[in-house]
């Protein structure tokens, strides 16, 4: 790649600028990528996720005023949006920077970084963050490679970005979209021991290929962006009995707020209204997680609404999906699709779940589903094959007949999205 390089370094170079990238098979450093000029402020559309990379670069030495992502995330729409605050739209490519320049241009505000939110609630929105409220591990870490394969410019892209641009020995290996489905053995080839996903990501991996996966000799394996259920941590933790299991909640609104370490779903109801300096405040209001964060988006001091609901079970606090969409209304019976979810996602012939409302008569809603289930065991007779029935069998066993699943539908494939998520 080609690009023009004007500027003098404005900041210091970043701690990790000598950790190894490894892009399309080429191994690369962030000091040997080149930093584009770039206008101020600018919303980098990336061509590949090397092109990112060097943005992001860009950013950490000179501070320009940033939104980074990808085309498909922005719609003519959202364009028209950017161009007029004031943003100069670039695609980067091979060739450098293709902009689009606003009718009105404005002074750019140093620092600065926009994420545009996952859209899960509508329309995505733009989140100003610094570099510093998007890095989330400040203490010394072991040396690892880690793998990134997430979408450029989502907030756990730059978690998995901000960590190699600041902390020496913590190299990348970036997948692009193509490469997904094969991720394991680049991984593999690569030296990968620690790797960042959401469930759905990892879900797909074990359904594909579990075999590839448990030859990737990971270290330290990182859930976050869906809730995280506990089937999917025992089954990592079946392929990977060594390694640490780690989920996290973290938000473009709010950042990192919540790290589990212990191999559970939920985290202790301990921690709820815990106040420590420097750390989020976890509260629950009307079955809403609310935080409290010093890594909060710009505008969003004080308590934040997240739109999660949650659930406390046995001690520990379950995010069990987003408030507008988890509640199912059944004959004036509240039933939460995630907790629906997770007894399906418990079936071990089941490799993903989703669960929502239908309207039906009299009751005004029904609950349904749609599974995937797992690669079938040659072991096994022919009897033990699992149908929809099996299924509605194994929920009303576990769940009060009111939320026992009345439509199950089998999908031949995990459904995913660019941004690793399923509609769940």
């Amino acid at each position: 790649m080609t690009v023009a390089t004007s500027r003098h370094l404005t900041h210091p170079e970043p701690a990790g600028v000598d950790n190894r990238l490894v892009v399309g098979g080429t191994a690369l450093t962030w000091r040997s990528l080149p930093t584009p000029t770039l206008p101020d402020p600018a919303a980098v559309l990336a061509h590949g996720a090397v092109h990112a990379l060097t943005a992001a670069r860009q950013h950490a030495v000179h501070g320009t005023e940033l939104l980074l992502s990808t085309a498909s995330r922005v719609d003519a729409a959202m364009r028209t949006e950017l161009l007029e605050a004031g943003f100069t739209v670039s695609v980067l490519d091979d060739d450098g920077a293709h902009p689009s320049v606003p009718a009105q241009p404005r002074a750019a505000e140093p620092g600065r970084l926009w994420l545009l939110t996952s859209g899960s609630t509508g329309r995505p929105k733009r989140v100003g963050h610094t570099l510093d409220t998007l890095t989330t591990v400040r203490a010394d870490q072991p040396d690892r490679t880690w793998l990134c394969p997430y979408a450029p410019g989502t907030y756990a892209w730059w978690q998995v970005v901000t960590l190699s641009l600041t902390q020496p020995g913590q190299h990348l290996v970036v997948v692009e979209p193509d490469e997904l489905d094969d991720w394991p053995t680049v991984a593999a080839a690569h030296g990968v021991d620690a790797a960042s996903g959401t469930p759905t990501f990892w879900r797909r991996t074990l359904y594909r290929d579990a075999d590839a996966l448990a030859r990737v000799p990971l270290r330290q394996l990182t859930l976050g962006g869906e809730p995280v259920d506990q089937a999917i941590l025992d089954q990592l933790r079946e392929v990977f009995p060594t390694a640490r299991i780690s989920w996290i909640y973290a938000s473009s609104e709010v950042g990192a707020s919540i790290v589990v370490h212990d191999g559970r779903a939920g985290f202790p109801l301990a921690w709820l209204d815990r106040e420590t300096p420097g750390r989020p405040t976890l509260s629950v209001r009307d079955d809403e997680l609310v935080v409290t964060s010093p890594y909060h988006g710009a505008g969003l001091a004080g308590p934040v609404r997240t739109g999660d609901r949650v659930q406390v079970l046995d001690g520990r606090v379950l995010i069990t999906g987003r408030l507008d969409s988890d509640e199912i209304n059944v004959g004036g019976s509240k039933v939460s699709a995630g907790v629906v979810r997770g007894v399906l996602a418990g079936h071990p012939a089941v490799a993903w779940a989703r669960v929502t409302g239908r309207r039906a008569p009299v009751l005004g809603h029904m609950v349904v589903a749609e599974v995937v289930l797992a690669p079938a065991d040659a072991s096994e007779p022919a009897s033990a094959v699992t149908d929809e029935a099996a299924l509605v069998r194994w929920c009303a066993d576990r769940l009060p007949e009111h939320a026992v699943p009345r439509r199950i539908r089998v999908l031949t494939d995990i459904p995913v999205k660019e941004t690793l998520k399923s509609d769940v």
